[in-house]
């Protein structure tokens, strides 16, 4: 790829601070998760037992064979860009082409939903915040503020990130406290059976845990990335994994019915738990949990900033977008123009509704994940000598095999989608966002056919379209 505004290709300059392990699994954790927050629908959806086993199981399906496969190529190609880069090195850019164009047609419906977030939660202590105008304000300037952080450069964001992640979950660890030093008797409608809404659920479940990959686009601005990339993605699906388990497990003893749950359930729980002292404890936990959703939405937004934006550098470069995309500050590395343009698209999509939002995002996802595993599988066959520090155990027969449990779960959701009717609205969406990415690379290469080459060893429909590439 050439060099765009001093920035070289694949990277940022050496002399510009790279992040370390711990910031990289603060931005992971608040990429994937940002605290239990988010949780709450799935308790109405499942109820407390069912809620837990789908905690428990998902990582096993979804999560560890996402960051397996993130692991290997992160390490193998540790280039800004990430999956874009993966899959067009796989397959070629047209392939390359719609993996970047369905993680940011995602992405405006997912980053829309993180204002919305911080504002619900903000409207517990000040319900005016919700407000048509009002709201909109305050999505809008949260945006601004994320992008302020993310132009300091991805030490910033970084830091920011530890220290929102240790904000978000302390009122989290004093529930758990309160349970284990009170045993609160949960009632029986705590631990009756509960109908599971299987769409719902499964959404849910699978919103709560997507999102690996997008550590990925920072890889060049990643201290020793092959070494550094394994070791944070192991360390954070079992963080994840564990601020959703254990304190779904602690509210469950809290006699709450769990058909009651809704988003900001979390404040009932610790008003709950903290009320058994006494009502200022009531209130003040309540207080700071309701503090701790606004921070989960906002640092998500931030965390996801630097991620998402660096999609469209690593296509300017290529030429499917402007070049002036790929410019970069030159104290910090920092692709500025990218960070504003996309943040003008997130800001104009904040008001769209949260159901929506989430099944359109969690159906444009499953789609880029599916061809992030194909381009796995092709490298291990095209490529096999590729340098890769770390590598999928157990060879290509591995790689299939653990390409089965995510598909599974995006094959179950799309099932279910189908026939739902709040849900089929968000499919016809999704369908027509993959249908757009198709026509717009053809017009990209229609604007300029270089783009088209610009990829060492192009294959598949690319291959075909220029006979070689």
């Amino acid at each position: 790829m050439e060099e765009i505004a001093g920035a070289p290709a694949g990277g940022i300059s050496p002399a510009i601070k790279k992040a370390t392990l711990l910031p990289l699994i603060a931005i992971t954790y608040c990429m994937v998760a940002g605290g239990p927050y988010g949780l709450e629908d799935l308790v109405s959806c499942a109820g407390y037992r069912n809620a837990i086993l789908l905690l428990i199981i998902t990582p096993l399906l979804w999560s560890f064979p996402v960051t397996l496969m993130v692991s290997e190529l992160s390490t193998a190609m540790p280039e800004d860009g990430g999956y874009y880069v993966w899959v067009r090195r796989a397959m070629g850019p047209f392939w390359g082409f719609q993996e970047a164009w369905l993680s940011l047609a995602a992405s405006i419906f997912d980053m829309a939903i993180y204002p919305a977030l911080f504002i619900l939660y903000l409207s517990r202590l000040w319900p005016a915040a919700n407000g048509t105008v009002l709201s909109t304000c305050i999505g809008v300037g949260l945006i601004v503020l994320c992008v302020g952080i993310n132009l300091a450069g991805i030490r910033s964001v970084g830091g920011g990130s530890l220290g929102m992640t240790v904000a978000l979950l302390l009122p989290f660890a004093a529930v758990v406290v309160l349970v284990l030093c009170r045993h609160p008797q949960a009632a029986a409608a705590a631990t009756a059976p509960i109908q599971m809404k299987w769409v719902g659920g499964l959404v849910v479940v699978m919103w709560n845990y997507m999102g690996w990959d997008n550590a990925s686009t920072i890889a060049g601005e990643v201290d020793r990335p092959q070494r550094t990339y394994p070791l944070a993605m192991l360390i954070s699906v079992l963080l994840v994994a564990a601020t959703y388990v254990i304190p779904v497990a602690a509210a469950a003893r809290t006699g709450i019915a769990p058909e009651t749950w809704d988003t900001g359930s979390w404040v009932d729980v610790g008003r709950t738990l903290g009320s058994a002292i006494g009502p200022r404890m009531g209130e003040a936990l309540a207080i700071a949990i309701t503090a701790g959703g606004m921070i989960c939405g906002f640092s998500m937004l931030n965390a996801l900033i630097l991620s998402y934006s660096r999609v469209p550098v690593a296509m300017a470069q290529d030429g499917f977008l402007p070049k002036v995309l790929g410019l970069h500050t030159r104290r910090t590395g920092v692709p500025w123009v990218a960070i504003l343009a996309c943040s003008v698209c997130w800001a104009l999509c904040i008001k769209l509704g949260f159901v929506n939002l989430l099944l359109i995002d969690t159906s444009l996802y499953g789609l880029s994940l599916l061809l992030e595993f194909a381009a796995l599988i092709a490298l291990r066959v095209r490529e096999p000598n590729l340098p890769r520090p770390y590598k999928v155990p157990g060879g290509l027969p591995n790689c299939i095999l653990i390409t089965l449990g995510p598909a599974l779960v995006i094959g179950l959701a799309f099932y279910k989608y189908l026939f739902d009717d709040g849900a089929r609205d968000a499919l016809i969406a999704a369908v027509v966002a993959v249908v757009a990415g198709v026509i717009l690379y053809f017009i990209a290469v229609w604007i300029n056919p270089r783009a088209r080459g610009n990829v060492p060893k192009a294959r598949g429909f690319d291959a075909i379209m220029s006979k070689g590439g």
